[in-house]
């Protein structure tokens, strides 16, 4: 059997979240990863002020998947909170790229890990839900390489137009892959009212 057999048989609804997570966290890794060295460089941050925002972040977005996962499962509505919190981490990447402050920073974190954390649980539920009973590890694994492939591309992608441009430039251009993610929605969503 062929190694691409199973590959093949994901239904094409998990290949279109694939791709549509994988836009998203290459955005999130080209910010993200340089986000500590924007802080303390250009915005002058103390590495307190980064430790802070970083575990702020990742806090909020760890609560917001508890409830976000009960909700989905109370609801019903797996596809529409990951639609959310996916277009909420999309719309907050601009702000990182135009911060003159820590502060307008933090904000854009702490919405930014809000969206992560209301997609995640719902994404992987609608991940089970549509894919085959026999298929849901390979369903998961091909997620998991997507994530992986995403990580290696963006912080490649990000060290290199740092040097190259600046910060602002490194995060419009995490942002224009947030802009696709939000238009790969669109695109999904309008196919699915035809």
């Amino acid at each position: 059997m062929s190694m691409s057999t199973p590959l093949k048989r994901i239904p094409v609804s998990i290949w279109a979240l694939g791709v549509v997570s994988m836009f998203m966290d290459i955005s999130s890794e080209m910010i993200h990863s340089l986000l500590p060295l924007f802080l303390v460089g250009p915005l002058g941050a103390s590495t307190f002020v980064v430790g802070l925002i970083e575990g702020l972040a990742e806090s909020t977005a760890l609560i917001a998947k508890v409830f976000s996962g009960t909700l989905s499962d109370y609801l019903g509505k797996r596809k529409a909170l990951a639609v959310f919190g996916y277009s909420l981490g999309a719309l907050t990447k601009p702000l990182f790229a135009i911060a003159p402050t820590a502060g307008i920073v933090f904000t854009a974190r702490l919405l930014d890990r809000v969206g992560k954390g209301v997609r995640g649980a719902p994404r992987d539920a609608l991940v089970a839900d549509l894919a085959p009973p026999e298929m849901c590890g390979t369903a998961y694994g091909f997620f998991n390489l997507v994530s992986g492939i995403a990580m290696l591309m963006a912080s490649a992608a990000a060290g290199l137009l740092w040097d190259r441009f600046g910060a602002s430039f490194t995060f419009y251009a995490g942002a224009i892959f947030a802009a696709l993610t939000l238009m790969g929605l669109v695109l999904k969503a309008r196919r699915q009212q035809h």
